[in-house]
């Protein structure tokens, strides 16, 4: 899953939302300087990831992909499921997404230097852009796509993935309302695991 998901997981708890933001920037057992929650929010990510990787409905979506993007499939899929997110998140939050997205903005505007430097830099080019806002719309995710493929220094071609998502906009659709539901129960249930555990 992508930003806008982990943090919608996160249930509103603003520490759990800063690890499960910052987790792919803290490798291995980096995590141990930080706060409990905080460390519970990487935690959760690195569930969240596993629990997707293996899941049938997105290994289906990926499928759909595959052969043109190969192993960045994965990472479209990302971007395509926080598309359907927004898109609908009328139905999953009664925050609207504008006011939902600035107190994130607002949160990580005020902890980035205490973030890694990644996420700090990623932080202001989220809210440069207004990334998790734009996310609803197909030009935000070909801006998305165009600006991952300039990373991969175009052997990705993800900026071609804008075709797949008008082509086949509603067979995502339906494996992301299924596999959401999923995930939905798993990072309730996993939040209430980690919370009472002892890391």
């Amino acid at each position: 899953m992508n930003f806008l998901a982990h943090l919608y997981l996160s249930q509103n708890n603003t520490n759990i939302m800063i690890g499960n933001f910052i987790a792919d920037h803290i490798r291995g057992n980096n995590y141990k300087g930080f706060s409990k929650e905080i460390q519970q929010g990487i935690f959760l990510h690195r569930e969240i990831d596993t629990f997707t990787d293996a899941h049938e409905i997105v290994r289906k979506s990926k499928r759909r992909l595959h052969e043109r993007y190969r192993h960045y499939d994965g990472v479209i899929i990302d971007i395509f499921y926080d598309y359907y997110l927004a898109k609908n998140w009328s139905k999953y939050s009664e925050i609207p997404l504008d006011i939902y997205t600035k107190s994130i903005y607002k949160l990580f505007k005020e902890k980035a230097p205490e973030l890694p430097l990644k996420s700090q830099k990623f932080i202001k080019y989220m809210i440069e852009y207004n990334i998790l806002f734009n996310y609803q719309f197909e030009d935000g995710i070909e801006k998305v796509l165009k600006g991952m493929n300039q990373r991969t220094k175009g052997k990705s071609q993800m900026n071609l993935a804008i075709e797949d998502l008008k082509n086949l906009k509603n067979e995502f659709e339906e494996d992301f309302t299924i596999f959401f539901e999923d995930l939905r129960n798993f990072s309730n249930q996993k939040i209430l695991e980690i919370s009472q555990s002892n890391l």
